[in-house]
């Protein structure tokens, strides 16, 4: 391997702030060392500090990753030019962007498939729709869904540069400040990252964007209780959270490792409540019949062992995931799954009044 070939592989990585510019083509690859089993390159920054920064670290490392043999050691390091001075410590990534935040509010879920980015994504709606100022933040870094479910996928987040650092501007859409990991990834891009520096690129993505004055910021936090979850409750000003469930056995045994966890005295952050996702089938033919394809009452079950309210009950209508397919939340319509998102907003607006 030599450093041409290398360069050439990191052609790949365009930072998406810079007019799809690739990293090479900006002059910020400092330096490429090749040894026989490994490769080490370097990056240089500005001085302010990129938003964007451990997103692009992560692309450049899976760019060399898929162009070199099984078993070979890639590190991506990098410096800061014309370093400016230094600020007291904490600053650089400290809660200014929160200040005029009310309420942090994770959404979480002991596993996947549960519908928890659709929940998500429509409860902002739903907020929204009932007077409050909101934002939601996809932090599901390895498999961010919000572009995709309000139609932003062709936009591009702004930079600004505020003193000696670049915050990102949300994106806005029915009523809902957005921000996303998604609208820096080409939609095929896979993205490499250990633990650590997918908690580092989600702390800024939360972080280091001007959210603004909000009543409300929700958190689309990944499935799981791993290290990501643990970052995040820990690192970001987060008041509590919400938990997403489906009605059967399966989906509740995960439920209790996620109110476990934020019960843990380690985390201890209030659980606001529980929805049942997919908790009936309703045909569009026949509204008023419900099907319990995944059994009935095993929310409310759950809810009581733990002494949390559940907030809502959400049915399967072939509605929610056009919506979420077409990138207009079911949410914004009066229909009966519309109506069941407003109520869920409508009770836990009520709860942290």
């Amino acid at each position: 391997m030599k450093e041409q070939e290398i360069k050439e592989w990191l052609l790949a990585v365009e930072h998406p702030a810079k007019g799809d510019k690739n990293i090479v083509e900006l002059g910020m690859v400092e330096n490429i060392e090749v040894s026989e089993d490994s490769i080490i390159v370097t990056l240089a920054f500005a001085k302010h500090r990129d938003p964007l920064a451990e997103y692009l670290i992560g692309s450049a490392k899976a760019a060399i990753i898929r162009n070199t043999p099984i078993g070979t050691k890639v590190e991506v390091k990098t410096i800061i030019k014309d370093e400016a001075p230094k600020k007291k410590p904490g600053l650089d990534l400290g809660f200014e962007e929160l200040a005029n935040v009310k309420h942090i509010i994770g959404i979480a879920s002991g596993k996947g498939g549960v519908g928890k980015s659709t929940v998500s994504v429509n409860l902002a709606t739903a907020l929204a729709r009932l007077g409050y100022k909101v934002g939601l933040a996809d932090a599901d870094v390895y498999g961010p869904s919000v572009p995709k479910m309000t139609a932003t996928e062709a936009e591009m987040p702004d930079a600004i540069v505020n003193g000696e650092q670049e915050v990102i501007m949300p994106l806005e859409k029915y009523g809902v400040k957005w921000m996303s990991i998604g609208y820096f990834a080409k939609p095929e891009q896979a993205l490499i990252w250990r633990g650590p520096m997918a908690c580092n690129a989600l702390k800024q993505m939360i972080l280091q964007v001007r959210w603004g004055e909000l009543d409300f910021l929700l958190i689309d936090m990944p499935p799981g209780t791993g290290d990501i979850h643990i970052s995040l409750v820990h690192d970001i000003p987060m008041e509590g959270a919400v938990i997403v469930s489906t009605p059967q056995d399966v989906a509740l045994a995960d439920v209790e490792k996620g109110v476990n966890m934020f019960r843990n005295e380690s985390v201890n952050k209030p659980i606001f409540g529980l929805v049942e996702n997919m908790a009936w089938f309703t045909p569009a033919e026949h509204p008023d019949e419900k099907y319990y394809i995944f059994g009935q009452g095993g929310g409310q079950r759950m809810a009581d062992k733990y002494g949390i309210p559940l907030l809502g009950q959400i049915p399967i209508v072939q509605s929610i995931r056009e919506g979420g397919d077409n990138g207009q939340p079911a949410a914004l319509s009066t229909r009966p799954d519309g109506l069941a998102f407003l109520g869920l907003a409508e009770k836990l607006a009520e709860i942290l009044k």
